[in-house]
Formats: C-alpha cells, structure tokens, sequence
C-alpha cells in the first residue's frame, strides 16, 4: 500500500513538472481568444483584421474564420509537439500567429502581442477555470 500511495504521489510531482501536461493557463474559449486577437490587433480600426495578414480575406466574418482556424489548428499542433517547447498553449499560438523577428514586422511590435492578447483575455473574461 505504501509503495501505491508513493507511486502515485511520484507521478503527480512528475505530471506537474512537465510542461503542457498539467498547465495552470486558464482554458480559455477559441472563441474568446479571437476577441482577444482582434481587440491587441486594433479592432476595427486595424489595417489588417485580426491581423491576418498572410491571407486575403473580404470581410471581417472571413477574417474572424481564418483567426478562428489558425486557434483551433495550432490548439492540435501544441499538443502533438508545441508542448515540448513552450509552457503555455497562448506562447505557442503566439510564436506562430505573431512571430518576433520576422520581415513583415520591421518596428518588433510582435514582441507585444501575448501581453497584448492576455490583457483582453483577463480583462473580458475574468476569473475562468
């Protein structure tokens, strides 16, 4: 029975020790991450909707898709491998939506962008478990 209760008390410290396993990033919505992409982004006063940038798009409803598939997508990409990498599934969307380094960003603005999007986050949606 003691070698049971250490086992599972040795795997508990283990789990929590590995990043994207037992995460304490608050799981948010895809839906409440795109408002929070498109409020860091400008809103409507942005150039670029959403801040899609490598697409073209019609419209804001096209725009809000495409943000809304790149959340979902890289969602099964950070736990496929993202994980291994980055601590949070928000720093990992943030190092594919919004790259530092990158040609298209010639003033570094992307080094604000996860700030940016977790300030609306704990601003519109307080307090989620």
């Amino acid at each position: 029975m003691r070698k049971l209760m250490f086992c599972l008390l040795f795997l508990g410290l283990i789990k929590s020790c590995i990043p994207g396993l037992c995460s304490a990033e608050i799981n948010y919505t895809n839906e409440q991450i795109a408002n929070a992409i498109f409020l860091a982004e400008g809103g409507y006063k942005a150039k670029y909707l959403y801040g899609i940038v490598s697409v073209k798009y019609k419209d804001e409803q096209e725009a809000r898709k495409i943000c809304l598939n790149t959340i979902r997508n890289n969602r099964k990409r950070y736990a496929d491998y993202g994980y291994k990498k980055y601590n949070t599934y928000l720093e990992f969307l943030a190092s594919r939506y919004a790259p530092i380094g990158v040609a298209n960003d010639p003033n570094n603005l992307n080094r604000n962008w996860l700030r940016n999007v977790k300030y609306f986050l704990e601003k519109n949606y307080p307090y989620q478990k």
